[in-house]
């Protein structure tokens, strides 16, 4: 390996520890509570050398989201090749929760905790393509199930039934996240309790037989 390629791999991975502290104050402690001198003293840098890598907190953030965002999109997917829109809608369910199962701090910071707009040209997302956007992918795989008539007669707008499916899911795994350590409730293992909340989200909006 040259000098600059290592000058590069060291760079990124500077950036990574800088990324990586960032998303686990901004989802502990919230985006406005936390500074770019307190990124810097949990990696043991000098606010100097957070800016090298980033001008502001808000442009730190941007780069923050549309990892994680990119990130969702691409673990649906590898569900994308599924013909059958319930059964996508299912492993889209699975993979959800999956997702916040192993990376609980990208599922605060990305869902859970609040922070600026973040318009999708700035973090070079495109908006509306599945494959990059995971509502989009959603509410893609809601459209083919109404247009095949697989939903209820009454669930007719894709948009207000994909945000019902995600409502229901995001719930689950927010009540998890926030209050699974909360002793006064014997909670069930989310794997466990997800597998069932898709199983009954399914019977609620499908017709019989489909």
């Amino acid at each position: 390996m040259g000098i600059q390629e290592r000058r590069e791999r060291e760079k990124q991975e500077v950036r990574k520890k800088i990324l990586d502290a960032a998303r686990e104050l901004f989802a502990r402690e919230g985006y406005e509570a936390v500074t770019m001198r307190r990124i810097a003293d949990r990696i043991e840098y000098s606010p100097t050398a957070i800016y090298l890598h980033f001008k502001d907190k808000e442009t730190l953030i941007r780069e923050l989201c549309a990892n994680d965002f990119r990130e969702l999109a691409h673990a649906f997917a590898r569900i994308a090749q599924e013909p059958n829109p319930i059964e996508r809608l299912r492993k889209l369910g699975l993979a959800y929760v999956g997702f916040a199962i192993d990376y609980p701090n990208h599922y605060r910071l990305m869902f859970m905790t609040p922070h600026p707009h973040l318009d999708p040209c700035e973090m070079d997302l495109q908006k509306g393509n599945p494959e990059e956007d995971a509502y989009a992918f959603l509410k893609a795989t809601i459209a083919q199930a109404i247009e095949e008539g697989r939903l209820r007669p009454e669930l007719t707008d894709p948009e207000l039934a994909a945000q019902l499916a995600w409502a229901s899911m995001h719930g689950l795994v927010s009540l998890h996240i926030a209050k699974g350590d909360d002793p006064w409730v014997e909670w069930r293992p989310l794997a466990q309790a997800a597998s069932l909340m898709v199983e009954v989200c399914l019977r609620g909006i499908t017709r019989e037989g489909k």
